[in-house]
């Protein structure tokens, strides 16, 4: 009899055990499609060098933790794929993601669109700024000034500095246009990986290769260290518009503070000290709401490249 009981206390203990777990599974899977984050990481990746990119960002941090209510953590990462990976894992609450990364993420549900990049125009020639701000961009060409590539079509056996493939700007609207204009850059042309368009730049400037797929005008970024940039190394070619940089945040995270943290980053855009800070860090100017279908031009381009893969 005393045998009977101790087993029938151990099924009962038992079922209580699969019930509590089962209540738990249930409440854990719940919390993770309403995620609320106590506190916020966010990942860039550099746009220039990293060590320049980690300090301009830091007040970014007190500046959203202000507005959130809770800490804030940003991290730069080497490329776009790392951050994906990251945000799918749910390492990273926040991507600040090119077109070609939002695309990629989202693909894998690993993030969704929260707010789109504004950025000043740039008028050519001479690649200035202007004063109208604008959710597109273009790639341009770049080729040391007094080159004898004068055209796309003499880009043909020549080396080229180029970003990792997910990068918009540095590799897949060149990559594609060139291919639809009859040129595989790919296989006909020496491709050379560089992290930061401003090395793709200073390549270009010191002989390292003939020419760089770079954002319009990222001789900018190297302005103040050359003066004379502008003369230095010259555009053969811009693309059409590409759609600027997002914010992306994982699909976990709940629609309320969603909200919240859109509105933050709109505010720390309109601020005077914000401005100044995503202005450094990545030639932002502010942030607008922006829609999923207005990057099915990246979608279109993202198949171009990878049918050169075949």
């Amino acid at each position: 009899m005393k045998r009977f009981k101790k087993i029938l206390v151990a099924v009962v203990a038992l079922f209580v055990a699969v019930v509590a777990t089962a209540c738990s599974s249930k409440d854990s899977s719940s919390s993770k499609e309403n995620y609320t984050p106590k506190s916020l990481t966010i990942q860039f990746v550099p746009s220039q060098a990293a060590t320049k990119l980690q300090a301009r960002a830091k007040p970014l941090e007190k500046m959203l933790s202000k507005r959130l209510g809770i800490p804030v953590h940003v991290s730069m990462s080497t490329d776009y794929n790392t951050v994906v990976e990251a945000m799918k894992s749910k390492k990273v609450d926040v991507g600040f993601l090119p077109p070609d990364g939002y695309v990629l993420a989202h693909k894998q549900g690993a993030a969704d669109l929260l707010l789109q990049a504004e950025r000043y125009g740039v008028k050519q020639p001479g690649g200035k700024a202007t004063k109208n701000l604008v959710k597109n961009y273009r790639a341009e060409i770049l080729v040391k000034k007094g080159s004898k590539i004068k055209s796309w079509k003499d880009l043909k056996g020549k080396s080229i500095s180029v970003q990792n493939p997910t990068s918009s700007a540095g590799y897949v609207f060149p990559v594609a246009e060139l291919k639809e204009k009859g040129l595989d850059v790919t296989k006909d042309s020496k491709l050379v990986t560089v992290t930061g368009h401003d090395q793709a730049v200073l390549n270009v400037l010191n002989g390292d290769t003939d020419a760089a797929f770079v954002f319009e005008d990222a001789r900018n970024t190297v302005l103040k260290d050359n003066p004379k940039i502008m003369k230095q190394v010259v555009p053969i070619y811009f693309t059409k518009p590409i759609p600027n940089d997002t914010i992306s945040v994982i699909p976990s995270m709940s629609k309320s503070f969603r909200k919240k943290l859109a509105k933050a980053f709109i505010a720390v855009g309109k601020s005077k000290e914000g401005q100044k800070v995503i202005e450094s860090v990545y030639s932002h100017e502010g942030y607008d709401y922006a829609k999923d279908s207005d990057f099915n031009i990246v979608r279109k381009y993202d198949k171009m490249v990878e049918s050169t893969k075949k």
